[in-house]
């Protein structure tokens, strides 16, 4: 990688905010991004390539900030979402169990053996996508707080299950990961919360604030890269380990000021660069060229919001069980990870994102039906 093809990639990831600019339903960043991607990459122009070392290892780092971003922004510390946990737990199990047929009924009719892994992208949620979305809408009410931990449910269980599904023969080893990762996650909660309480991180975001040294950011940097290489010698996604490392961050209370520098740094270059890098691995000629894949994509976008759609039975309001439905960190974390490992081809991953995508506009119809109910007055 060259400074040319950093600038490319930089300007060719500003389609994101331009694309969402223009358009009347404000299509997400990414989606611009993605195309970007798609247009420079092997795929189309040729300009990168998404098999170079360097290139690749910047994207690990934007796919595992924009995790941490995602792990930060799960409500931990809400008072109002403990109580409802339980129901919230009851309808994701329920989504849960929908989607496990599902999963096994497109499986079957595509003649594929990754059951699981639609299992798993069918059944998620994307806290970092919705819950946003439903603040910006100022949803609110035990109905909406409800569903916020039925999201939270099933964002943190997709992301732990993902990896096992992905490479079942290594599934001990990624348990093991797995669970180092929970403790680790642990251990920075209580040390964390224990200087808190004696007063070092008041002083330290005191010192670091008048003194300019960004201390908040760069302790946050230095966790987050410690989850990763714990999660490199383990068999685990670097996925879990930027949400474990933003969870951490979440359960004692990410400061406004670390909160603003994670943003910069991470939508300002980095989470930019990786979805760039993903939509240059992606095969869009394979996505088009197989009914089979056109299929997938379609089935896995639409069936999502179909499974979600079974906490009406359980009493949750439709336009809210849909907001459930919004799906974006699983599905390309399932890509990447299957074209990194081998265990998806080009044309499935682009199915995944595909999928993803679709969820992701649908969000835009979903919101405002559930503001109609749940908004309150501005």
């Amino acid at each position: 990688m060259t400074l040319l093809t950093l600038l490319a990639i930089t300007v060719i990831a500003l389609l994101g905010p331009v694309l969402s600019w223009v358009t009347r339903w404000r299509a997400p960043v990414l989606v611009g991004q993605i195309l970007g991607g798609l247009l420079i990459g092997g795929a189309g122009l040729g300009w990168v390539d998404a098999g170079d070392s360097m290139f690749t290892l910047l994207a690990d780092l934007g796919f595992a900030l924009t995790m941490f971003v995602a792990g930060s922004q799960i409500p931990v510390r809400n008072p109002e979402l403990r109580p409802l946990l339980l129901k919230g737990l009851i309808r994701a199990a329920a989504v849960a169990v929908a989607a496990l047929a599902l999963g096994a009924l497109i499986s079957l009719t595509l003649h594929s053996p990754d059951w699981l892994i639609y299992t798993v992208v069918l059944g998620s949620s994307s806290a970092a996508l919705a819950l946003p979305a439903m603040a910006q809408a100022r949803l609110t009410g035990p109905a909406v707080t409800a569903t916020m931990a039925q999201i939270a449910v099933a964002d943190v269980a997709s992301i732990v299950l993902l990896p096992l599904v992905m490479d079942t023969g290594r599934a001990l080893l990624t348990i093991v990961g797995a669970l180092a990762l929970c403790a680790l996650t642990a251990g920075v909660v209580l040390a964390l919360r224990m200087m808190r309480r004696r007063g070092m991180l008041s002083e330290a975001h005191r010192v670091s604030r008048r003194e300019h040294l960004a201390l908040e950011l760069r302790i946050s940097l230095v966790l987050l890269l410690a989850f990763a290489v714990l999660a490199s010698q383990t068999a685990v996604s670097i996925m879990l380990a930027g949400f474990a490392a933003g969870v951490a961050v979440s359960a004692i209370g990410e400061p406004r000021r670390l909160a603003k520098q994670v943003f910069a740094l991470s939508e300002g270059f980095f989470s930019p660069l990786f979805y760039v890098w993903l939509g240059a691995s992606l095969s869009l000629g394979d996505l088009w060229s197989s009914p089979r894949h056109v299929l997938l994509g379609l089935a896995l976008g639409f069936g999502g919001l179909a499974v979600h759609a079974v906490g009406a039975v359980t009493g949750q309001p439709v336009s809210l069980a849909l907001l459930g439905g919004a799906q974006l960190g699983v599905p390309i974390a399932a890509a990447t990870i299957g074209m990194q490992t081998g265990a998806l081809n080009g044309g499935d991953a682009a199915a995944l994102v595909f999928g993803a995508l679709i969820s992701v506009v649908s969000l835009s119809a979903t919101v405002p039906l559930a503001a109609r109910r749940f908004a309150t007055q501005r």
